[in-house]
């Protein structure tokens, strides 16, 4: 496999690598492909239009795991725009210290400026010509960097926002083409600022927004705060999409909920499950985190106060019960063949009418297209807008 540095000279300086003239013919060709004039005459760039979200349960496993088969499925699919949930790569800085939700945590004794090109204000892993010495890098730097500088993630950049130890954590990959006007963190759109775990990553773009989110899981009981913490959650998202309303909106990612009785594939299981017996007080908290009544009126209440569509359920009526599922049950015990559909893409009604497609790309009982996950990458293609759609 190609390394991912330039050696270091005997110097001690490290060379940048040299662009051939037949990589820099290849990008200006793709810059003047991402360009169109509009009915005014005046030249416009393109936006993206197709997209993945996959919940990875664990990025680094995957990378070891299950790379070269996710790699060809990104190369066929070809999205524009890749979000990741669950990354589970803790953030840089020192136990009990400040921690650095951008830039992935390192144990080695790399400097400072070598950290540094892991932060998302450095466009970690998309840009090639760093030539930092490699013996500086840990392991787990190593892996990573060997998969996201391959093909064909050496055309994305990528954003990171990392929970402090290894659990949630999401991350951005946008092709090199498409500059993000803004990239934050937080749900108040504050760019210096990252949301406890990790778990949004808002970019902005010239005609929308898309908001790549991890929801909390729902969890079992009430004693254990999860229940506060999730409705907190929801509150929080619905008072965001409302604000985020002046501009269509895509909303993917992990949401941790199955709005409907058609969205999982035995709704009597999901609706009768619990954990030693535990019933919670209130009859509309019981039942498996994601498909209790009051979570999915949460949600129904998000969806129609900022004005958005299940883009998925949009082109789908009917249940599927092959490929219409993002979650499978461990096909060994109690959840085999037990699904839910709890990852999405939700999108404003100004853009229900250019949905192309969103699909499931995964199937079966036995997890076929997961990619090592218990969720399935999802995808969403839209049709390009109108030179002359007022949708912004």
């Amino acid at each position: 496999m190609k390394r991912f540095f330039k050696p270091i000279e005997k110097d001690g300086s490290a060379k940048k690598p040299t662009r051939s003239t037949n990589q820099e013919d290849s990008e200006k060709k793709e810059a003047s492909e991402l360009e169109e004039t509009n009915g005014n005459g005046n030249t416009m760039k393109k936006e993206p239009l197709k997209f993945i979200t996959w919940n990875a349960n664990s990025l680094l496993l995957r990378v070891k795991n299950n790379w070269p088969e996710f790699s060809k499925f990104v190369s066929d699919i070809n999205p524009d725009v890749i979000v990741i949930q669950e990354v589970r790569m803790p953030a840089a800085g020192s136990k009990g210290g400040t921690k650095n939700s951008g830039e992935i945590k390192d144990d080695t004794n790399s400097s400072r400026e070598e950290k540094q090109f892991f932060s998302y204000t450095s466009s970690a892993f998309g840009d090639m010509e760093l030539g930092l010495p490699f013996h500086a890098i840990s392991e787990v730097f190593k892996i990573l960097m060997r998969a996201l500088s391959s093909s064909p993630f050496r055309d994305y950049r990528v954003w990171w926002s990392l929970a402090d130890s290894k659990y949630a954590g999401t991350a951005l990959l946008v092709k090199k083409c498409f500059q993000p006007v803004k990239v934050s963190f937080a749900l108040d759109r504050t760019a210096s600022k990252h949301e406890p775990d990790g778990r949004v990553i808002l970019a902005e773009f010239e005609t929308f927004r898309l908001l790549n989110t991890y929801a909390p899981n729902n969890g079992w009981k009430e004693e254990e705060n999860s229940f506060q913490r999730r409705r907190k959650w929801d509150k929080r998202m619905l008072e965001v999409v409302v604000q985020l309303s002046d501009k269509p909106l895509i909303w993917c990612g992990d949401l941790n909920v199955s709005h409907e009785e058609i969205d999982v594939s035995h709704p009597e299981f999901f609706s009768a499950a619990k954990v030693n017996g535990y019933v919670p007080p209130n009859k509309e908290d019981c039942g498996q985190p994601g498909f209790t009544l009051s979570e999915r009126k949460r949600f129904g209440a998000i969806l129609k106060e900022g004005k958005l569509i299940d883009a998925y359920r949009f082109l789908h009526k009917e249940r599927d019960m092959e490929r219409g599922f993002s979650w499978s049950g461990n096909p060994i015990g109690k959840y085999r063949g037990k699904r839910m559909r709890i990852d999405y893409f939700i999108v404003s009604e100004k853009l229900k009418d250019r949905v192309i497609q969103c699909e499931m790309h995964g199937h079966g009982i036995e997890l076929e297209g997961f990619y090592g996950s218990d969720h399935c990458p999802v995808s969403l293609e839209l049709s390009p807008a109108s030179p002359d759609s007022n949708e912004s």
